[in-house]
């Protein structure tokens, strides 16, 4: 901005000399040329200073013309920002929302899938049942049968059909009672993948792992991502009651932070859901194996 100077000419006294007798013509010619040529000076500095005025004034003006333009950028990035940011979070929550979807309706066709497999053992089993009661007792109609084709046998003859009959009778019990013990055998199950025959496990490791994807903060997981670190292997044992046994790390981030933040983790989202029945009267123990990776959030594979 160029500073207005006033300038201010004080008109130089001209002293005339009155004549005793009258004035002097030339002397009052020269006055009159000196005012006029100081009024033409006064105009010419007042002229100047108006000329300088206006321009700091306009160099005001055009900076705050500069100023109001920089303040409407500054506001239209912000709100691009803030509408990207807006935008980044509904992609975020729709994908979400779609991965929640998907992991419903993948819960949905595994537990149709444990009930029919549920409904295929239990029908097995009736059938097996009754083949072995079909079998008991043609057996015994045969005794019998023997029993009346011959009445005149030696006493012996009945002892040894008698002692066949028991023989078949623990031959059928041993069979139930392995029967049994396979249906109850394995009390600890391992999943060291994502498929299984027992489809009611492979659907209780699934929801597992999806409760720890959904429900770890995003701090957390920035947290663990900001070190640079190799995919751990981890293993982790629920009971039947949704409590933790054990977090085991088969491989090592190769970070301790990394490491600690995984149990840390897990150890947040206790207690997790307890086993359903099918389940639950099978195992008393579940071993997840998975292997850990960070990004927007923490994914489990």
């Amino acid at each position: 901005m160029v500073p207005a100077v006033p300038v201010v000419a004080e008109a130089p006294t001209i002293a005339v000399e009155a004549s005793a007798s009258s004035p002097d013509p030339v002397a009052l010619a020269l006055a009159a040329r000196e005012a006029a040529q100081e009024a033409r000076r006064q105009d010419a500095l007042r002229q100047e200073a108006q000329r300088a005025e206006a321009t700091r004034v306009e160099a005001e003006r055009q900076d705050a013309v500069r100023q109001a333009a920089a303040q409407l950028e500054a506001q239209r990035q912000e709100v691009a920002r803030q509408s990207a940011v807006r935008a980044e979070a509904a992609r975020l929550e729709a994908e979400r929302q779609q991965a929640v979807r998907l992991a419903a309706a993948q819960l949905e066709a595994q537990r149709q899938e444990t009930a029919r497999a549920e409904a295929a053992r239990a029908e097995a089993a009736r059938q097996e049942a009754a083949r072995a009661q079909s079998a008991q007792q043609a057996q015994a109609a045969q005794a019998a049968q023997a029993t009346q084709a011959a009445p005149q046998a030696v006493p012996d003859a009945a002892a040894k059909r008698e002692a066949l009959l028991r023989a078949i009778g623990r031959q059928l019990d041993e069979e139930n009672a392995r029967r049994d013990a396979s249906a109850n055998s394995g009390r600890r199950a391992r999943l060291w993948g994502h498929t299984d025959p027992n489809a009611e496990l492979v659907a209780y490791a699934q929801a597992w792992a999806l409760k720890l994807q959904l429900n770890t903060l995003p701090d957390k997981v920035r947290e663990a991502s900001r070190h640079p670190h190799r995919p751990p292997t981890v293993t982790v044992a629920l009971r039947s009651d949704g409590s933790v046994e054990s977090v085991v790390f088969v491989t090592s981030s190769g970070v301790h932070e990394v490491d600690e933040a995984i149990r840390r983790m897990v150890e947040a989202q206790r207690p997790y859901a307890a086993f359903p029945p099918a389940l639950a009267r099978l195992f008393d123990v579940v071993e997840i194996r998975r292997t850990w990776y960070f990004d927007a959030a923490v994914r489990l594979h």
